[in-house]
């Protein structure tokens, strides 16, 4: 991984494709990783980077950062304004129906390294996503006690940014996203991994739509589908169509 792809670049603020397995920035969690989004950018276009807002190490797709702290402040406001639009693909087990709000609050995921000091027993918290279904499949395959394979393609809207919401509330509606190894189904997990060759989370951040910082102009940053996702496709049999 030589460079990342820059998906959007101005004089304040820069977009790039996190790939999947990459970590955002430094972490406690996983001292032995030498590699991280931050780093690489900074390096790559010679200025220091803000985030402004965060991925799941397996999750690829749009990541955003500033150029600037005062820009990433106000980057940062939009974010908490949520005037900032996220949506997502995700690849599910079983066939989900075509449209729904999955309100369901989520309980704080805490880590024991860099959580040790906070609150344990804090009320679960406001959780909401909107999804559709885009498409459905299925496979002649035993997986299980199912006698065939059945995966959705879903487009993912989150209301809120609760950690590891979308995985935790695809979960939640026993349609884990394929590839989640912390929420998801082990043996769905395994088959996917051999008949496809591919072991990562099936989740995208496929596009983010915000107000541009200084002027207030809508800009959306759209990452598509890379190639792992598109091979994926070739092999279900189909063409996808942005909806």
């Amino acid at each position: 991984m030589s460079e990342l792809k820059i998906l959007y670049q101005d004089d304040h603020m820069v977009a790039i494709d996190k790939p999947a397995g990459l970590l955002v920035h430094r972490s406690m969690i996983d001292r032995r990783e030498t590699r991280f989004a931050m780093q690489m950018l900074r390096d790559q276009i010679g200025q220091h980077v803000y985030p402004i807002h965060r991925l799941d190490r397996p999750t690829s797709g749009v990541l955003l950062f500033a150029l600037s702290s005062d820009i990433a402040r106000i980057l940062s406001q939009s974010l908490q304004a949520k005037a900032m639009e996220k949506s997502y693909y995700a690849l599910v087990r079983g066939h989900t129906i075509d449209s729904e709000v999955i309100d369901y609050p989520l309980k704080e995921i805490l880590d024991k390294t860099t959580d040790g000091k906070a609150q344990q027993d804090k009320a679960a918290q406001e959780a909401v996503t909107h999804y559709h279904t885009v498409a459905r499949f299925e496979l002649p395959y035993a997986v299980g006690r199912y006698q065939s394979v059945r995966y959705a393609l879903v487009k993912l809207q989150p209301a809120t940014g609760r950690k590891h919401q979308l995985r935790r509330h695809m979960a939640h509606i026993r349609h884990p996203i394929l590839g989640d190894t912390t929420h998801g189904d082990g043996k769905q997990n395994a088959f996917f991994f051999d008949h496809f060759g591919l072991r990562q989370l099936m989740l995208r951040a496929t596009t983010l739509t915000l107000p541009q910082p200084l002027t207030g102009d809508r800009i959306t940053i759209d990452a598509g589908f890379d190639s792992a996702w598109l091979a994926v496709f070739e092999q279900l049999g189909y063409q996808h169509n942005r909806q």
